[in-house]
């Protein structure tokens, strides 16, 4: 009992030493959050959750509008600007075109017409569209095919029935003159010229006569887009394709009939699309549009001449 007592008071002193210690220290860190201008929270409140502010002094934090969602942002803001530019010092010798840069491009756009690729978008049609181009020009008084094909001219239906007139008129010349020969029993030999002339007749015909149109309609102040012309006059040969086929029938005057036909209609398709847009020209738009019709015309009599005219050899 006397041994132990000696040591419980020194250690009450020594917690007593402690307590003071701490106490001197919050005082301190009290000063200095005060002298901070901190507010010190009671030790009470400090376990468990944390107390909701009280009073109506608080203070509402307003954020401005951001543009982030967007890049670039719409406007700049501050320093920064919406367009790159370069530091005034900056060296431009790269940004700067090169000499002769201006000519190497000119001659690049020039070679680039003599390639497949400048002229893919003349061929951007589908079954449908050439379908209805070529139904249009068997109804030849309508005269709104101009108007259909104004935004979207293209050359594949044209190059196509070209080419089928070709074969057409060369296979169904043959066999006409074959059939006049077997009738009399006469020796027959194939022509093959008649597949060149086809070609020369048709494909000249269609590139040709509507660059020469081209020409007179800028010459008279009413210009046409060239490639709308060789559409125009593409589609007008299609019905000459039935009209050969039905020329197989040894019936001079049948023969002189259906070539007719083919031909007014033909005529009658191009000279109606061309007319409202001729007639800018002035006063002469009539004898430019009678001649379109003539030049039809005789385009059906040199088929028939030539193709359909059958002449027997004697023995």
């Amino acid at each position: 009992m006397h041994l132990r007592a000696p040591r419980a008071l020194l250690a009450g002193e020594e917690e007593e030493e402690e307590e003071e210690r701490s106490s001197t220290a919050g005082g301190g860190r009290k000063k200095m959050m005060s002298s901070g201008g901190y507010t010190s929270i009671d030790n009470q409140k400090v376990s468990g959750s944390v107390p909701a502010v009280s009073g109506t002094d608080h203070v509402t934090v307003k954020f401005a509008d951001s543009s982030l969602q967007t890049f670039p942002p719409a406007e700049a803001q501050g320093k920064i600007s919406a367009v790159f530019r370069p530091p005034s010092d900056a060296d431009d010798t790269f940004s700067k075109p090169a000499r002769g840069s201006s000519d190497e491009s000119q001659k690049t756009e020039w070679m680039h017409k003599f390639t497949v690729g400048a002229y893919k978008p003349y061929f951007d049609v589908d079954t449908s569209d050439v379908l209805e181009r070529i139904r249009d020009s068997l109804f030849p008084f309508k005269g709104s095919f101009t108007e259909k094909t104004v935004d979207n001219p293209d050359l594949y239906g044209p190059f196509w029935i070209c080419t089928t007139l070709i074969f057409v008129a060369a296979a169904i010349g043959t066999f006409v003159t074959y059939l006049a020969h077997k009738l009399r029993n006469k020796e027959w030999n194939y022509d093959i010229n008649l597949v060149t002339w086809s070609a020369g007749l048709f494909y000249g015909y269609v590139t040709f006569v509507p660059l020469g149109l081209y020409i007179i309609l800028k010459y008279f102040s009413a210009p046409s887009g060239l490639v709308q012309l060789w559409c125009l006059y593409g589609y007008s040969l299609f019905v000459f394709i039935p009209a050969l086929c039905l020329s197989i029938v040894p019936v001079e005057i049948f023969r002189w009939v259906i070539v007719g036909v083919a031909g007014f209609m033909s005529a009658t398709f191009v000279a109606l699309n061309l007319r409202t847009h001729i007639k800018s020209a002035g006063e002469r738009w009539f004898f430019i549009v009678a001649g379109i019709f003539l030049l039809q015309l005789a385009l059906a009599v040199i088929l028939k001449l030539y193709v359909f005219t059958v002449t027997v050899g004697a023995e």
